[in-house]
C-alpha cells in the first residue's frame, strides 16, 4: 500500500511561513562571509541559508519555511532529516567515519552492493561498484566499457548532462555554465539527436523511428563496431526533463547489443523511486548493461555507484576501480537506511500519485490559459515525482527563459522553492521530496499556477 499523508510524521510544522522580507539579516550576514571565502564560481539559486529541514519543509536561519519542490536536486528523496538515515548515520559514525575499503573493507559497503544488484534492472549476474559523486559513476562506467570492449568511441546526446569532470563535460551538450572556457575535453565523445517529443521537427516521428535516425548517423559517423557505449539519461535532468518518446529506448538498447555496445543509463537524477518506478528505464523494460546512481541512493550523503553486468565489471584488473572515499561507510549506512524507508513507505507509489495530483493541478491551469488563446505553457511532462512545465512564448514554441526566471523569483517570494533546467532555460522542473504532504505540495503547485498565471 501507498504511504499516504497521513501516515507520515514530521519534525517541522508542514507549512510555508514567510516572515517578513528576506533574505532576512542572518542569510545576509552569512552571504557577506561567504562573498570573503567562497569562490564566485560557485553559484546558489536561492538567497538564504539553511537552518533545518525536514519533509517538504527547509526553514532558513531567520525562520522562514519554504515548501521545498526540488529535493537538494532529486537527492533528498526520503526527506532532508528521514529519522531512519539519521539514526543510521549516528550509528555508524560512532563506531567509524572511514577506513578505507581499498585497505581494510567493511560490510556496509557488501550490503549496498546486494542491494543495487537486487533493485536494478534485470536478473543477470552483476556487479556494484562505489563512488562519491554522479560525475565519478559515468567516468567510471565509461572506463569499464572502454577496457572490457577494447574500443574507443563513446556516444552521447543532444541536451544530455553527465556532470563537470573533463571526461563528463565531454559528455554533457550545454555549453554556458557547465563547459564554456573549460577545454579542450576528453576525445572519442560523439553527439546524436535526441527524441524531444516537444520539439520533433515532425511531431508524427515516433521512438522507434528516432531511434533508427541516431543509430544511422552512429553507423554513419562512427561505425557501430568501433562504438563502446552510448550514455544516456532516460528521462534527461538538466537538458529539460526531456521524456523520450515511447519505443526510443528499447531501440536503442537492442541495437547496441547487436553490435556489442555497452548500453549505459544514466540515472543519477531518475533513480531510486523518483519516476514511479525504481529506475526510469523500467517504465519500457530496458535493461541497460551498465546503470549510473547518485543522488537520491543515500538520504543527502554522498555517495554514487556504478552497476552492471558482472562480465563487464569483472573485466577490469584489480585496482583498477576505486578511490580513498569511494563506498564511505556513514553514507552506505546512509544508503541502507534510505531503501529500507523507500521500500516501508512505498515511495514508487508515492512518487505515481504526487505524479496524479501535480499532473491534475498543472493540466488545469494549462487549459485555464490556453483559453484565452496563446498559452505560455508549451509542454507539461515527465513521470512520478519528476515533472516539468515548458515556457514558451505565447502561441508558439520559441522559449521563454525571462517568464521562466520571473516565475521561479515570483514563487520563491512566496515560500516556494522550484527549480529551473532546460537546454533554453526555459523549464520549469519540480522534485519534491516523496514524503511530502498532499496539502503541501498542493499549496506549492497553487503558488507556482498563480505566478505564471500573473506574469503571463
Amino acid at each position: 500500500m501507498t504511504t499516504t499523508a497521513n501516515e507520515l510524521s514530521y519534525r517541522i510544522e508542514q507549512k510555508r511561513n514567510i516572515n517578513g522580507a528576506f533574505p532576512g539579516p542572518k542569510s545576509q550576514a552569512l552571504a557577506e562571509r561567504r562573498s570573503a571565502v567562497v569562490a564566485a564560481g560557485v553559484a546558489s539559486g536561492v538567497p538564504v541559508y539553511v537552518e533545518d529541514a525536514d519533509g517538504g519543509i527547509i526553514r532558513d536561519v531567520d525562520g522562514n519555511s519554504f515548501i521545498d519542490l526540488g529535493s537538494g536536486i532529486a537527492v533528498t528523496s526520503v526527506g532532508a532529516s528521514d529519522p531512519a538515515v539519521v539514526a543510521a548515520v549516528q550509528e555508524a559514525a560512532a563506531h567509524f567515519t572511514h577506513t578505507c575499503f581499498m585497505v581494510t573493507p567493511y560490510e556496509g559497503y557488501v550490503a549496498v552492493a546486494e542491494q543495487l544488484n537486487r533493485l536494478t534492472p534485470g536478473d543477470h549476474a552483476k556487479r556494484t561498484v562505489l563512488f562519491n559523486s554522479g560525475a565519478e559513476a559515468v567516468e567510471n562506467a565509461v572506463k569499464v566499457a572502454r577496457l572490457a570492449t577494447g574500443r574507443d568511441a563513446v556516444v552521447a546526446f543532444d541536451h544530455a548532462y553527465h556532470g563537470r569532470t573533463n571526461l563528463t563535460m565531454a559528455l554533457t551538450a550545454k555549453a554556458m555554465p557547465y563547459k564554456t572556457n573549460f577545454g579542450p575535453f576528453a576525445p572519442e565523445v560523439y553527439r546524436m539527436p535526441m527524441s524531444y517529443p516537444f520539439r520533433e521537427e515532425n511531431p508524427e516521428i515516433t521512438g522507434a523511428e528516432a531511434a533508427k535516425r541516431a543509430i544511422t548517423m552512429i553507423e554513419k559517423q562512427i561505425g557501430g563496431d568501433q562504438v563502446a557505449a552510448i550514455i544516456i539519461e532516460p528521462i534527461q535532468g538538466e537538458g529539460g526533463f526531456i521524456v523520450p518518446a515511447e519505443g526510443f529506448l528499447p531501440a536503442l538498447s537492442e541495437w547496441a547489443k547487436e553490435k556489442g555496445i555497452v548500453f549505459i543509463a544514466d540515472e543519477v537524477q531518475s533513480g531510486f523511486c523518483r519516476t514511479g518506478e525504481w529506475f526510469a528505464v523500467d517504465h519500457e523494460g530496458v535493461v541497460p548493461d551498465i546503470i549510473t546512481m547518485a543522488k537520491g541512493i543515500a538520504g543527502g550523503l554522498p555517495l554514487s555507484a556504478i552497476t552492471g553486468r558482472a562480465d563487464l565489471l569483472d573485466a577490469v584488473h584489480p585496482g583498477g576501480l576505486g578511490g580513498t572515499y569511494g563506498g564511505n561507510p556513514v553514507a552506505c549506512a546512509a544508503a541502507l537506511a534510505a531503501i529500507d524507508t523507500m521500500e516501508q513507505h512505498d515511495l514508487n507509489g508515492r512518487a505515481r500519485h504526487i505524479e496524479e495530483l501535480a499532473l491534475g493541478k498543472l493540466r488545469e491551469l494549462a487549459a485555464e490559459l490556453s483559453a484565452g488563446g496563446g498559452s505560455v505553457v508549451g509542454d507539461i511532462r515527465g513521470r512520478g515525482a519528476m515533472l516539468a512545465i515548458e515556457l514558451v512564448q505565447p502561441g508558439s514554441k520559441e522559449p521563454n527563459a525571462e517568464l521562466t526566471k520571473a516565475v521561479a523569483a515570483a514563487c520563491l517570494k512566496e515560500g516556494v522553492i522550484i527549480l529551473t533546467c532546460g537546454t533554453y532555460g526555459n523549464v520549469i522542473r519540480l522534485l519534491p521530496p516523496l514524503v511530502i504532504s498532499d496539502e503541501l505540495l498542493i499549496d506549492g503547485l497553487e503558488v507556482l499556477a498563480a505566478a505564471i498565471k500573473a506574469h503571463a
